[in-house]
């Protein structure tokens, strides 16, 4: 019985969450619009375009799927889905409400940084299998800058860990029930979530850190010889990861599914992603892109020492306490 409820957790999480994921591209293009005096979509679902991510799916449904002569077949198909899964997986670790999880881990944090960045896997195996110069280059940018920046990322998600003294998501929620959220721990909970931001638009692949798809440079990049719903699927594993990092960091940085009582936990917990997702966005489509080199200069020569500084700081405070 057990199990069958699990799954049935499962399938509601999963089908909310692609839901979701389907409706970011709409919500980016009404963000952009309006920071760009436009309108965005509008004929499709008149008069505000909510169709369109529907009509975006039936357009890549019905495109010709090509394979490059001298690809790597295995790799090359694939790709894809080692991009989407795990990207998919980091929403079965987060709370919905107590004790509210599709996988309720004593480590669940460790679990969810170590599976969602197995969709490097999935992104060197698309530019190596393409046999393309310019889709190779993109992902041995990405697996640097991922490499960079999760290492700032995890220390930023280690100092709640410390001070909370657990691992596990609900538990981190859980304590704080109790007080505030961890945001608003002085300093080092404003130190935390900002180098938590600034990593996540990195590992999100997101302006002004988003040069593994450089267009000037790189066409498309590790996605440049895919089509149809091949390329959809990057698409989609890209902005699940977004949000599944959004949802990470509403957990442990603003209490997760914690709201008052007229609206349900995990209504609250997509909501606040919702306003991070947002946040993402305002910052993308404000600030010009920057050179790989200084992508990976911000990293080692200010967020990496401030990071460790962050870290140390909050060790200091958990040893007082």
């Amino acid at each position: 019985m057990a199990l069958f409820w699990t799954l049935v957790l499962s399938a509601a999480v999963l089908g909310t969450a692609m839901t979701i994921v389907a409706y970011l591209t709409w919500i980016e293009r009404k963000v952009a619009a309006r920071f760009h005096n436009r309108v965005g979509p509008y004929y499709v679902g008149w008069p505000h375009g909510w169709l369109q991510p529907l009509a975006d799916v039936a357009k890549l449904i019905i495109k010709e799927d090509l394979r490059p002569r001298r690809a790597d077949a295995l790799l090359y198909e694939l790709a894809p889905v080692l991009v989407v899964v795990p990207a998919l997986f980091g929403f079965a670790l987060l709370p919905l409400g107590p004790g509210l999880a599709v996988l309720d881990h004593p480590y669940s944090l460790l679990l969810f940084l170590a599976v969602s960045s197995l969709a490097l896997l999935g992104i060197f195996a698309a530019g190596w299998g393409s046999h393309n110069a310019y889709a190779l280059l993109s992902s041995l940018r990405s697996v640097a800058v991922a490499v960079s920046y999760e290492i700032p990322l995890i220390l930023a998600l280690l100092a709640p860990a410390i001070l909370f003294g657990t691992f596990r998501l609900d538990g981190m929620v859980q304590h704080q029930a109790a007080a505030l959220p961890f945001f608003f721990a002085p300093v080092v909970g404003q130190l935390s979530f900002l180098i938590f931001l600034i990593s996540m638009l990195a590992e999100a692949n997101k302006s002004p850190l988003d040069v593994v798809e450089a267009e000037s440079e790189l066409i498309a990049g590790y996605g440049t010889e895919y089509s149809g719903m091949k390329f959809a699927l990057f698409y989609a594993g890209e902005y699940a990861h977004t949000l599944a990092l959004c949802g990470l960091g509403a957990t442990v940085f603003f209490g997760g599914y914690l709201g008052p009582a007229f609206l349900p936990g995990a209504l609250w917990l997509v909501l606040k992603s919702l306003a991070l997702f947002v946040l993402v966005l305002w910052i993308r489509w404000s600030f010009l892109r920057v050179r790989i080199d200084q992508v990976l200069r911000l990293n080692w020569r200010f967020l990496f020492p401030l990071a460790l500084a962050n870290l140390l700081l909050a060790a200091f405070l958990a040893v007082r306490s």
